[in-house]
């Protein structure tokens, strides 16, 4: 058996795959002709397949010939609403975009379904494919989970999943503990009393208050949080008012949290509600404010990542393997599967090969080289293999 030797016979299969979904992007949790291009990937391969009702998932379980450690292997499926600038032969023309990797997280998982299904006959374990929709903010994984995907075959031992990032194509990359931020929504709102806007000094504008809180939240990041407790806050929305000249009633203004701890996000509460209060009285103008957390750390484990770095070096080899000094600051929500179940998030660098200064995740001309498949679906099974071979 080498999954490596046996992912390079089916690359041709898995690369018409990618380009065919990125071809046709879709967002969201409904991925109807994203669903269906899986399902016919998957045939014949003798999966249990599970179709998700809130939700376009699919769960596809193999099981070996005799009981063992559970295994889940997960990739999303979903893209973003991005109009693609890039040049590709096979660009999106519909508004949407790959423009995450998830083509290839979906084709690679495809991959190592079939690499693992030609060897049940020595499979003495289960492994669960986690086809999942809806990752780029609207918790799919959560939904999954909430239908029961850590139950269909038992709670699994251990969950692995991979993330195409930019980089040197082909290099794998993870750490221990905290790998990837938790991610909040931060919302103000600024109530005043609306008027004409040449007359300022017959309304209380919430604008100005608003206006004034956009820079106050950066120098609060700054003044009450230690420089080695990460916080990163970044204002990504303002809204006031629909005319140019009307002071409305209600402003707004939003912004990204990403943290390391809940409890740095608690006392961010505590210390916006403060700021907010005291610069809307200023103005003669009341807020609110609201923080809701979204995904929680991506937590990895510290013995199934020890395994996975061990088993990644011995198939790929150790210079193709990094452990990653800092976390990624962006969030996921495969961090709702590792809070119920040890396991480890790794990134794979997957930029076309010479490219320089490549752009990243979400950009409308990011591009990533889908001749990383092969190793990607191979890594997959290797991690789900070795971690049944253990027991």
């Amino acid at each position: 058996m080498n999954f490596v030797e046996e992912a390079r016979i089916i690359h041709p299969g898995l690369r018409e795959l990618r380009r065919s979904l990125h071809r046709d992007p879709e967002v969201g949790l409904d991925l109807p002709r994203t669903q269906a291009k899986v399902l016919a990937a998957l045939e014949g391969l003798g999966l249990e397949i599970t179709l998700g009702t809130r939700t376009t998932s699919i769960t596809a379980v193999l099981r070996g010939v005799s009981p063992g450690p559970t295994v889940l292997l997960r990739g999303d499926m979903d893209a973003l609403p991005v109009i693609e600038e890039t040049s590709l032969e096979y660009a999106s023309g519909n508004n949407a975009m790959h423009a995450c990797g998830h083509d290839l997280h979906t084709a690679g998982l495809v991959g190592a379904a079939q690499l693992l299904a030609a060897h049940r006959e020595d499979l003495k374990g289960t492994i669960v494919f986690m086809f999942q929709p809806g990752e780029e903010g609207f918790d799919g994984a959560k939904v999954m989970i909430e239908e029961g995907i850590l139950e269909i075959a038992g709670k699994p031992d251990a969950a692995y999943g991979l993330h195409v990032m930019p980089g040197a194509p082909g290099v794998f990359a993870t750490k221990p503990g905290p790998v990837m931020s938790g991610a909040s929504e931060l919302r103000i709102t600024v109530h005043g009393e609306g008027g004409h806007g040449s007359a300022p000094a017959n309304a209380r504008n919430p604008v100005a208050v608003v206006g004034v809180l956009v820079g106050e939240l950066q120098s609060l990041v700054n003044r009450r949080f230690s420089v080695f407790e990460p916080l990163i806050l970044t204002v990504t929305q303002i809204r006031g008012s629909d005319a140019v000249n009307v002071i409305p009633g209600t402003a707004m203004l939003a912004a990204t949290v990403r943290s390391f701890a809940a409890d740095t996000v608690d006392r961010l509460r505590e210390e916006v509600t403060e700021l907010a209060n005291g610069m809307a009285a200023a103005h003669g103008c009341t807020a609110e404010v609201d923080i809701k957390s979204t995904f929680p750390v991506t937590m990895n484990d510290d013995a199934e990542t020890a395994a996975a770095l061990g088993v990644l070096s011995k198939t790929f080899g150790a210079q193709r393997v990094h452990v990653l000094t800092d976390p990624v600051t962006a969030s996921e929500d495969f961090s709702h599967v590792l809070a119920e179940v040890p396991g480890a998030f790794v990134f794979l660098s997957a930029s076309p090969a010479g490219l320089e200064n490549p752009a990243y995740n979400h950009s409308p001309k990011v591009l990533f080289n889908d001749d990383v498949l092969g190793d990607q679906a191979a890594a997959l099974a290797e991690l789900a293999w070795a971690r049944i071979q253990r027991g």
